[in-house]
């Protein structure tokens, strides 16, 4: 038999490298980016067109490369990093493995301009799908430029999977954030189809946070460091009260390396238990340095995902740490439950003397002397005025009670007749008529179904999804059709967003207009409103925009995706009445109306059934 195993071509390996390496155009800014961290770069430009799709280009002021070493950078498994197997426990850098460049450039074009300090002239080489253009000398300052161009051009299929601009977009700026936030001693600059969208300056920690996402950002930030022989900690966590939906603000940093935990998340989440509401989700910026032997980093492709020798020890240290931050800045309520409140000094004496407090008494009152007790003196008024205690009962003339009993004239007895009596005989039925004739055509059960009779048997509606259908219908309409309504507020309300959700909430200004949202003023990151739909409340406004900017995000658009649908979802999902909500009659047959009346009202926007039916055959067999 013809033997049948053979080796694949360097091009085709690279190909199946990088499939595990650039899942997107985000996997390059990331690689390109720690590339520039490793060569000691103190100014790194990142410039990105069309979501990355056709252009991502990273500048930087490194160390740069020599002829041979830029030659043998898109080599597999070629890197300076590491040596022997055992350097991949002392890991100082980011990258190690040595296949970045390799399957990048197996799948795009790249061009690469680079120059060492000492050198007089730089290197600039041209590669397309693996192969080597075009090499020659070029005058180009001291470090690394690199330009990856049509991304996936070689493989269709791959670049067909890619989402839209906007949600590619948006995993490029995640990529961005997660590299400055490590790195605040390094200046960072962000250009989006020649727009800047971050200019980082070299800065510390906690102004590194705050130029990310904005200047309201630090009056929530509270620190966290604890120095352990086992684990430092320092960064910053959100105070309770700012906790969001989303888990958009959490990062943790091991040895500078951005890595996901759902096992340390868990731990900041126990240590917040009790301080904010359920389904939220608490910030945090926070730097773990620990031994690097005691870590393996080699586990993805990603390098995102760490193992740890003890992962118990970490979590603990870690809980405690946040609780204790939280409780020394008098974000945590204490309990003290040996200290009485009572004996507290109020704020306005705390500066005034003690002085001998004065009681008059009646030394001559006597409790049992009637004539005192009935009509008493002025002066013994006067001075047992300030008495405390309880005035007793008047004994005399008890007679008097019955005064008025006996009839004018001759008459000795009382027509009871025409007396009138406190207590009246109630012959009224136990059920109002009301309630008796009128008859009830739905029920809710456990706050959350609402059943409604018919004819073949019984409807159960999803109060929650049904109202998300009527609202989404609603919105739609005053969308497309913009006729809508806006109540104007008295007073201003002011919302500042980070760089890219103001942005977000600018390119939807039009579309949330024709909601019903009335804005007044888009600068400096401060989006202020003065009008808002009839159905929505103030108190929810950042409610509903942190949801919508969210739902933007994470939105996989598909062939028939719009902003206008995107935001009548939005709308409706925040707005619409949630699962344990009492609703009255009145509400419960307006809600089944209503849902009847919509174009369809068989499922929610999400595509999930509204409501189910029962038979009476069904419900008989259930008996048998």
């Amino acid at each position: 038999m013809a033997d049948i195993i053979q080796l694949l071509p360097d091009h085709v390996a690279n190909q199946i490298a990088a499939g595990e390496v650039v899942q997107r155009p985000a996997s390059v800014v990331k690689e390109l980016l720690e590339n520039a961290i490793d060569a000691k770069a103190e100014t790194i430009k990142l410039l990105v067109k069309d979501a990355g799709k056709t252009l991502v280009q990273v500048i930087d002021d490194g160390v740069g490369m020599s002829v041979t070493d830029a030659r043998l950078s898109f080599e597999r498994h070629a890197t300076s990093k590491i040596r022997s197997a055992e350097d991949l426990f002392q890991l100082n850098t980011k990258g190690f493995r040595g296949e970045a460049l390799a399957s990048i450039a197996a799948i795009a074009h790249v061009e690469l301009k680079t120059k060492q300090e000492q050198e007089e002239v730089g290197t600039t080489i041209t590669i397309e799908g693996s192969e080597i253009v075009n090499q020659d000398v070029v005058v180009t300052p001291t470090g690394t430029s690199i330009a990856v161009k049509h991304l996936f051009f070689n493989i269709p299929a791959r670049r067909n999977f890619l989402k839209s601009n906007t949600v590619e977009t948006r995993h490029i700026i995640d990529e961005f954030q997660r590299v400055a936030l490590a790195h605040p001693s390094i200046s960072f600059v962000m250009y989006h189809n020649g727009s800047e969208v971050f200019n980082l300056p070299q800065s510390n920690y906690r102004q590194r946070i705050v130029n990310i996402f904005g200047p309201k950002t630090n009056e929530k930030l509270v620190p966290v460091n604890e120095d352990t022989d086992v684990l430092k900690i320092s960064g910053f966590v959100g105070k309770p009260e700012y906790a969001k939906k989303s888990r958009g603000e959490q990062f943790f940093f091991v040895n500078n390396r951005f890595i996901k935990s759902a096992y340390l998340n868990h731990a900041i989440t126990a240590a917040f238990e009790g301080l904010i509401k359920d389904g939220t989700h608490a910030s945090y910026f926070l730097n773990l340095e620990v031994n690097p032997q005691t870590i393996d980093i080699n586990i993805h492709p990603t390098k995102t995902e760490i193992k740890f020798d003890d992962e118990h020890t970490l979590y603990a240290i870690l809980r405690a740490s946040v609780k204790h931050s939280l409780g020394q800045f008098n974000i945590a309520p204490v309990l003290d439950f040996e200290r009485d409140a009572n004996l507290d000094t109020p704020y306005d004496y705390s500066n005034k003397s003690a002085s001998t407090p004065t009681i008059e008494v009646d030394r001559s009152f006597n409790p049992f002397d009637a004539e005192k007790a009935i009509a008493p003196s002025r002066s013994n008024m006067a001075s047992s005025s300030s008495f405390s205690g309880r005035k007793p009962a008047s004994t005399a003339g008890w007679e008097s009670m019955y005064v008025g009993m006996e009839s004018k004239g001759t008459k000795s007895t009382q027509d009871f007749s025409e007396m009138q009596f406190e207590s009246v005989e109630s012959t009224a039925s136990l059920f109002g008529e009301n309630q008796m004739t009128s008859k009830q055509s739905s029920y809710q059960l456990q706050n959350k179904y609402v059943l409604s009779a018919i004819k073949s048997g019984m409807l159960v509606i999803d109060q929650h999804r049904a109202h998300q259908r009527i609202l989404y219908e609603d919105f739609l309409k005053y969308i497309t059709g913009k006729d809508t309504v806006s109540q104007q507020l008295l007073f201003p309300l002011q919302i500042q967003f980070s760089k890219q959700e103001h942005d977000i909430i600018l390119n939807l200004k039009n579309d949330l207009e024709y909601a019903g949202f009335v804005f007044q003023n888009f600068e400096n990151q401060m989006v202020e409103i003065i009008g808002l739909p009839i159905n929505v409340p103030e108190s929810e406004v950042s409610i509903i925009l942190e949801q919508l900017i969210s739902d933007v995000e994470h939105e996989v658009p598909d062939a028939n995706f719009s902003a206008a649908d995107l935001l009548a979802k939005s709308l409706a999902k925040s707005l619409a009445i949630k699962p344990g909500q009492s609703l009255n009659q009145t509400e419960q047959d307006h809600l089944v109306n209503s849902l009847f009346a919509c174009k369809d009202p068989n499922v929610s926007p999400a595509n999930k059934p509204t409501f189910i039916t029962m038979t009476v055959d069904e419900l008989d067999k259930k008996f048998m």
